[in-house]
C-alpha cells in the first residue's frame, strides 16, 4: 500500500528552527512533484511549498527565506527545513506527493497526502 508519512513535528519558540520529514513507500514507480501544505485551525489548507522532481522550487510568500523545501529522489522523502519560525506558522503540516504506482492493472499516477504532522510555535 503506497503511503506518506511525516515527521518532525513540535512545540518550538519563536525565532526557532525545525524540520519535517515525510517518506513515501510501497509500490512506487516514480515520484513527480512533493510538496508541504498547511492548515491552521479555522482556516483552509495552504500550499507552503512545491518540489518537482527535478529541484525547481516555490513558496509562499509568507514563507519566502525562511522555510527550504529540498528532496532525496533516491529514498523517495521530502523534507521541509523551517527557520524564523514565527507563532502564525503554527499549523498541521500535510506531505502531499504525484506519484505514479505500479498494480495488477498497471501503472496508475495519483496524488497522494500523508497524515499530517502539528507544528506548534509559542514560548
Amino acid at each position: 500500500q503506497v503511503q506518506l508519512v511525516e515527521s518532525g513535528g513540535g512545540l518550538v519558540q519563536p525565532g526557532g528552527s525545525l524540520r519535517l520529514s515525510c517518506a513515501a513507500s510501497g509500490s512506487i514507480f516514480s515520484v513527480n512533484d512533493m510538496a508541504w501544505y498547511r492548515q491552521a485551525p479555522g482556516k483552509e489548507r495552504e500550499l507552503v511549498a512545491r518540489i518537482t522532481s527535478g529541484g525547481s522550487t516555490n513558496y509562499a510568500d509568507s514563507v519566502k527565506g525562511r522555510f527550504t523545501i529540498s528532496r532525496d529522489n533516491a529514498k523517495n522523502m521530502v523534507y521541509l527545513q523551517m527557520d524564523s519560525l514565527k507563532t502564525e506558522d503554527t499549523a498541521v503540516y500535510y506531505c502531499n506527493a504525484e506519484m505514479v504506482t505500479v498494480s495488477r492493472g498497471g501503472r496508475v499516477i495519483r496524488t497522494y497526502w500523508g497524515k499530517g504532522t502539528l507544528l506548534t510555535v509559542s514560548s
